[in-house]
């Protein structure tokens, strides 16, 4: 019955310094009120609605704040530099340093390949793709390039 998601919410404290940066992503503005904005993800199928509000600001989990969008398995390799192009900094996941992304998530008996960094408000944003949906054996946490030289 689920095809893929259609909506996911995330906190602000500055809507339009938010829209400028999901703007910077590739995302277009689809809908805006005085305190909510929404972005087509993928138009007519998906998208993000911002909310701005001072006090959601308080405390971060990411069962809350954290969103992933998917991208193409061709772009993995560019999009640690597609990212630096537009001033967004890839943060530290997973005890992994910048350097050591994109990550390949031990998702069994998948792998998926993904890139962390945050939104102004320290949302957490991730850009994932599958690699492999058939993993044969379990595998620890590694870095793409450890993966694609094993």
């Amino acid at each position: 019955m689920i095809k893929g998601l259609y909506e996911a919410h995330l906190p602000v404290s500055d809507l339009q310094k938010s829209i400028l940066f999901y703007q910077k992503l590739g995302l277009e503005l689809a809908y805006r009120q005085d305190q909510l904005a929404f972005f087509w993800i993928v138009k007519g199928e998906s998208w993000i609605g911002l909310w701005e509000s001072k006090e959601v600001l308080l405390a971060y989990h990411p069962s809350i704040r954290h969103i992933a969008f998917r991208i193409d398995e061709d772009d993995l390799l560019q999009v640690k530099e597609w990212l630096q192009s537009i001033d967004i900094e890839v943060r530290t996941a997973f005890g992994f340093s910048p350097a050591q992304q994109p990550l390949v998530l031990p998702n069994y008996p998948h792998a998926h390949a993904a890139i962390y960094f945050t939104d102004p408000d320290g949302n957490s944003i991730e850009l994932i793709s599958p690699i492999q949906l058939d993993v044969a054996k379990k595998f620890p946490m590694m870095s793409l390039n450890d993966w694609t030289e094993a």
